[in-house]
């Protein structure tokens, strides 16, 4: 005879509609003796995400997406649980499970509820899909993905970090400009310095990857903004809207830079916006959706501009100052010194190969849909005003490419 579960899974999992989830609730609600069970069928739903790529974060960025935030929470209870039976987890796990959601108590607000819940996280969980994993998933060798750093972060990261959050936190757009401008500096600084380091070494660094969240609304233009923080940072952005990610690929030091430097963009942004859309309204007229698309959109691509242009702008000088203090030294004691631009060349060249194994398969479109001649022109203003280098080349106002997109395998 089959147990309460398994007729409870067998009415809720492989049906679509409250009807099946109503009648394994029903079940599970009249047998308090399967509550232990049900946990432990749940963590092992969780076991088979990670076996199919997913990550913490990534899970309960869809379960809050399709569900509602009462299953973030459930999920979150049970990556809790079942990751406390690894000795060890992978990079970036301990970050992601910090910032899990409070699980919510057992049984609230009545044992249906829950049970019907449970039953709709589960559903969801089983047909998960396999997504392009971007490390081992606990428990397995990390033997060929390549490792972030084990403790704490390079004193030049926490800089940035700071410089960033007093540029979220200012109310002075130019004062924002400068820290924005001397936190790029330094990115682009760290990626050299990383980058010869590691070419004096060993030689077995290999570019990594992470997933960062692309959320609605207007998730074409963050993922253009993310595509251009990361092009700017010597990596590439592979854009799944239907999960609602980017996969940043790149080396170690780049992914973290990425990371950063998006976030605070987009908080700089949203802010941005906010303030245009009160200023078009105190002139009597109304803003709408169109506004807000036109100004992100406006927004990542002069960004992406400005950014490219801070990148190459350090790289130049950089390159300069090598081959001069080559030229004072006449050349002597630097023969088997890395070279600067060959060594940036591997690396991208390194990136982009890893990236095609990972995505074989990508479509790169054109965006339309920019309507709102004042929301693109006040996006090109917000992006001036955060923006990361001095002047860059001339700025056409055409419509750039939408970031690659992945499909799913």
């Amino acid at each position: 005879m089959e147990s309460v579960i398994d007729q409870a899974f067998a009415a809720a999992l492989y049906s679509d509609g409250d009807a099946g989830l109503d009648a394994g609730a029903s079940l599970l609600a009249a047998d308090p003796g399967a509550d232990a069970e049900l946990g432990r069928r749940g963590e092992e739903f969780v076991r088979r995400a990670w076996e199919r790529g997913w990550q913490p974060a990534d899970v309960v960025r869809v379960v809050r997406h399709e569900l509602d935030e009462t299953a973030a929470g459930l999920v979150a209870g049970l990556i809790v649980s079942e990751t406390r039976r690894y000795g060890s987890l992978p990079p970036r796990w301990s970050a992601q499970l910090d910032g899990l959601p409070a699980a919510p108590s057992r049984n609230r607000p009545d044992r249906f509820s829950c049970a019907s819940a449970l039953l709709g996280l589960y559903r969801l969980l089983l047909r998960l899909p396999v997504i392009e994993a971007v490390g081992p998933p606990p428990g397995a060798s990390a033997l060929g993905h390549p490792l972030p750093p084990a403790h704490g972060e390079p004193r030049m990261l926490t800089r940035i970090r700071a410089l960033l959050a007093k540029a979220e936190a200012t109310g002075f757009p130019e004062e924002a400009e400068a820290l924005t401008t001397k936190a790029q500096e330094l990115m682009a600084r760290h990626s050299i310095d990383e980058a010869l380091l590691a070419a004096r070494g060993c030689g077995g660094e290999v570019p990594g990857a992470c997933r960062i969240g692309v959320d609605a609304p207007y998730e074409t233009a963050k993922a253009i903004l993310l595509d251009a923080v990361a092009s700017a940072n010597r990596c590439r952005a592979v854009w799944n809207g239907d999960l609602g990610f980017s996969t940043v690929v790149g080396f170690e030091p780049d992914l973290e830079a990425v990371e950063l430097l998006y976030t605070s963009l987009l908080v700089q942004g949203t802010a941005a916006m906010t303030r245009a859309e009160a200023g078009q309204r105190a002139g009597g007229r109304k803003r709408t959706k169109t506004f807000r698309q036109s100004f992100l959109m406006a927004y990542a691509q002069r960004l992406g501009v400005r950014l490219a242009a801070d990148t190459a702008r350090v790289t130049a000088a950089e390159a300069g100052a090598e081959a001069g203090a080559g030229g004072a030294a006449g050349g002597e004691g630097r023969a088997s010194e890395p070279r600067l631009l060959p060594v940036l060349a591997a690396r991208d060249l390194a990136v982009t190969d890893a990236a095609e194994r990972m995505f074989p398969r990508t479509t790169t479109t054109r965006v339309r849909g920019v309507t709102d001649l004042d929301g693109w022109n006040d996006g090109t203003a917000a992006a001036d005003r955060a923006r990361t280098g001095a002047p860059g080349p001339g700025i056409h106002d055409g419509r750039g490419d939408h970031p690659k997109r992945g499909g799913r395998r």
